[in-house]
């Protein structure tokens, strides 16, 4: 059985792991660190393991690997203390929030020769797998262009503080996005046009609203809309749309379609009765499985790199008004 713990329940997502950890029989969520000891406290006892205050005594821990989940200009130094113990690392994306420090993360875990996987989950969403087979059997023919969508709920918090997110809506969803079409169809980015702006909040310092207009090897165009526009009242917490153009055909996906539709007069909302699969679930279970088999998770630390260098041109290039190569 693979013991796992969580390093800082700072991002949403720490809480969607932490249950799937205790619904895998083969893996067991240890123990639960965290920089801000009343949250680390309140997850260890919600998900009814251990809190433990001293980084050091954590991963002194018998413990395997560990699921970082902190705000994205902490990753860094977290995945530094955490290769130096020896853990098997799952890192939540962006894995950091500029190219250096993405690179420098997977040096240290190449040098410790520790496991580092990019939390992707999308590459485990069953319309998204399905979409990923069909291009991979050729009889869409060849792809000529992509449109995507990943529109969200306004997080606040630190994600609204650029010293600590390092970037708004358009690093949050776009890394996403990247991958996703990185895994679909074997190619990589070339080149990013990005517009954005903060249009939809105020008081905040980051962006929440990002249009990209980019290419891929084999000319393929993509246009992207990031954004945290999805009301306070939506039914979950955004969305994730495909449509791909090809010379036999389109293809288009929603990766939160598998659901029933709820009218709840005591809500007094619709709200989405789920009954497919659970993406965070797949993620987790191949990085438990990497960890018992001591390797590479299936989305790569490279992966989180790729995605990140992607995004940061886009920031680049809205910074510029131009075109920028990746």
């Amino acid at each position: 059985m693979a013991k796992i713990g969580i390093m800082s329940f700072a991002h949403m997502h720490a809480y969607s792991y932490a249950a799937c950890l205790n619904a895998l029989p083969e893996a067991k969520l240890a123990a639960v660190w965290d920089d801000d000891p009343q949250r680390g406290q309140a997850a260890a006892e919600q998900f009814d393991t251990d809190f433990v205050g001293d980084l050091r005594t954590f991963l002194g821990l018998d413990i395997d690997g560990v699921i970082i989940t902190s705000e994205n200009v902490k990753h860094k130094a977290m995945v530094e203390q955490a290769a130096g113990a020896e853990k098997w690392i799952l890192c939540e994306k962006p894995i950091a929030p500029n190219v250096q420090d993405a690179q420098e993360i997977i040096n240290t875990c190449k040098r410790a020769r520790v496991g580092l996987g990019t939390a992707f989950p999308c590459r485990y969403s069953a319309p998204l797998m399905a979409v990923k087979e069909m291009v991979a059997s050729g009889e869409y023919g060849k792809i000529y262009a992509a449109s995507c969508t990943n529109h969200g709920q306004f997080p606040g918090g630190w994600f609204a503080q650029q010293a600590l997110a390092g970037g708004g809506a358009t690093m949050d969803h776009t890394v996403h996005v990247v991958d996703m079409l990185r895994w679909m169809t074997g190619k990589e980015f070339t080149k990013v046009y990005c517009e954005n702006g903060t249009l939809l909040h105020t008081g905040i310092d980051t962006d929440d609203l990002g249009s990209l207009h980019l290419e891929m090897q084999g000319g393929i165009k993509v246009s992207h809309i990031a954004s945290w526009s999805r009301a306070n009242s939506f039914p979950t917490w955004g969305d994730i749309t495909l449509e791909i153009v090809a010379e036999k055909g389109v293809i288009r996906a929603d990766a939160f379609n598998q659901k029933l539709n709820v009218y709840n007069d005591k809500a007094l909302k619709a709200e989405w009765a789920y009954w497919g699969d659970n993406p965070d679930l797949g993620l987790v279970k191949d990085f438990v499985a990497a960890v018992d088999e001591r390797r590479e998770p299936s989305v790569s630390g490279i992966d989180g790199l790729r995605a990140v260098e992607v995004t940061v041109a886009a920031y680049k290039s809205a910074a510029t008004g131009q075109m920028v190569r990746v």
